[in-house]
């Protein structure tokens, strides 16, 4: 990869292999909200040799108690000093993780934004375009943690099409009383998450398009990386319609029809 305004360079860091001297490393961050396809992007993205995305390393609340401690967090990982099962052997070329919105980086949007800046900070937005569809994965995924499906054992993500019919079996109830002012809501912090960090070197990649290779091939050519075939383990949950995944699926039809939402009534 050319040496970018957007690189660091590698030189200082201890390393047995001569080909790693001075390697140019992008730093990236994908900028997303749970049950937005995060975790299945990233396994894309660290399947390829020369990408460390670390995880969601925010998480964890003492993290991000204020920005100072944000602030180190970062400087770990874009100094190339954060250890996880992510880390390459290979050469990194390309560093990052992942950070929803509601862990710190709406709240701290302006120093964040100014530390992106410094640092050449390049940021994948990811979110879902049907947000009515990522609210009956988070309804699902609440409701396992405590149901516990699989053998006993809350499953985020599964690796088999045997699990994930287990998980989409279950039909949650959805409070319609509140659910347009809540999609609006939702809707209104990722147009904000846009607003915020739009003066950064930025893309932008939808759930939808995930399974794209032909998208993927757009990220890895923003990242500064040769074209590569990436596999993943995991198997989408929620892959019926809508209609066959809400328990009480008419009033959800009925709250909707004639709102700015009414297309995601029939994205399937």
């Amino acid at each position: 990869m050319p040496a970018t305004k957007y690189s660091q360079f590698s030189c200082s860091l201890p390393s047995t292999r001569e080909e790693c001297s001075c390697t140019p490393v992008h730093n990236f961050l994908i900028l997303s909200m749970q049950r937005s396809g995060s975790g299945w992007f990233e396994t894309l993205l660290n399947n390829h040799p020369n990408v460390s995305s670390h995880g969601e390393l925010f998480a964890n609340e003492t993290r991000r108690e204020n920005f100072t401690s944000i602030r180190q967090i970062l400087d770990k990982v874009y100094n190339l000093d954060w250890n996880s099962s992510a880390s390459k052997n290979d050469c990194t070329t390309a560093v990052g993780f992942k950070w929803m919105l509601n862990q710190g980086a709406m709240e701290y949007n302006r120093e964040t934004l100014a530390y992106f800046k410094e640092r050449g900070v390049s940021v994948i937005f990811l979110f879902r375009r049907n947000i009515l569809r990522r609210y009956v994965s988070i309804l699902a995924n609440v409701f396992d943690k405590e149901a516990k499906l699989i053998n006993g054992t809350h499953r985020a993500h599964v690796h088999s099409k045997f699990e994930a019919e287990i998980l989409a079996s279950y039909q949650p109830f959805v409070n319609v009383t509140f659910l347009p002012a809540y999609l609006r809501k939702i809707q209104k912090t990722i147009d904000d998450a846009f607003s915020f960090f739009k003066s950064t070197r930025h893309t932008v990649i939808y759930y939808e398009e995930i399974s794209k290779p032909k998208k993927i091939m757009e990220i890895l050519n923003f990242l500064g990386l040769k074209p590569r075939e990436l596999t993943s383990k995991h198997v989408k949950i929620h892959t019926k319609p809508l209609s066959e995944h809400v328990h009480n699926w008419q009033e959800v039809n009925k709250r909707l029809k004639g709102t700015e939402f009414e297309a995601f009534l029939h994205d399937s």
